[in-house]
């Protein structure tokens, strides 16, 4: 059999570099895609590393025409796709008293609908292979968290899209599961511009200030997952023969989620999140 064909989004760093590495060296033939092909250099020496090829292309999800270019690429290329792994996306901090509209509207963009815009067009594709539809989603897509009110709805989106789609895209062969990784030790938490956020003489300054510090101990390394532990579990999930629809990366993400999936009044969720912006 011929080596399954991979599509990850979002390669440049964190999860995605490591799992378009992870699953190159799984088997699959892997498209590696980011907007910018300068900032290739970390996925091409991880790659190297690890002796495996890998295809890396340009792709902005939020671009329609690049999004086009690219599914065209894999189709004259390869002839067909066997799995999408939704992944480019971007963090933010912030409350909306604080922040624009369009602050807002830019992290739906990237984070929603980058999302549906690439499974849209990737669907036909999955489809004549009976593929796989994988969505790095997040626990902050399951349990809303403080300062990140646009970055969880964002995510809550994809949660109830890719739950709504996940039996009708069974009903054509297309599996379709998201990802819901908890504190990850990669770029992604740098990448946000919090520093940009600290609301000095505002009425939030106090519980920025006790929520970054919890975020600060929780991302450190020595209590984060790492991007390899994810990318092995992502694995686990695109060679399963049933798959699951909602993965959690870690023990820790399991308990989190698990605190919201029983919670049918909130309360409990309240309780834990309200020390993060108490330092309580």
């Amino acid at each position: 059999m011929t080596e399954p064909i991979l599509l990850v989004t979002g390669t440049s760093s964190g999860i995605g570099l490591t799992t378009a590495v992870a699953a190159a060296r799984a088997g699959f033939t892997v498209v590696a895609t980011m907007r910018d092909l300068a900032k290739s250099d970390s996925l091409r020496s991880a790659a190297a590393t690890a002796g495996v090829e890998l295809d890396l292309q340009p792709l902005d999800v939020t671009d329609p025409a690049s999004i086009e270019g690219c599914l065209a690429h894999i189709r004259s290329t390869y002839g067909r796709l066997d799995a999408l792994l939704n992944n480019a996306g971007a963090g933010h901090v912030g409350t909306v008293e604080l922040e624009s509209v369009d602050d807002v509207r830019a992290v739906m963009e990237v984070n929603f609908f980058g999302v549906v815009a690439m499974s849209k067009t990737a669907m036909p594709l999955l489809r004549e292979s009976r593929g796989r539809l994988l969505t790095v989603s997040s626990v902050g897509g399951v349990v809303g968290q403080p300062f990140n009110e646009a970055y969880c709805a964002a995510k809550f989106a994809v949660e109830g899209f890719m739950e709504s789609l996940t039996p009708v895209a069974a009903t054509v062969g297309v599996r379709v599961s998201v990802i819901e990784p908890g504190a990850v030790s990669t770029e992604f938490v740098a990448n946000v511009g919090i520093e940009r956020t600290l609301a000095e003489g505002t009425p939030y300054d106090t519980a920025l200030r006790a929520y970054l510090a919890r975020t600060a101990a929780a991302f450190d390394p020595a209590n984060a997952q790492t991007a390899d532990g994810v990318a092995e579990r992502i694995v686990e999930v695109l060679v399963a023969d049933d798959p699951p629809a909602r993965v959690q990366t870690s023990d820790a993400a399991h308990r989190f989620v698990g605190i919201k999936l029983g919670d049918l009044d909130g309360a409990h969720v309240q309780a834990v999140t309200a020390h993060w912006v108490t330092g309580t």
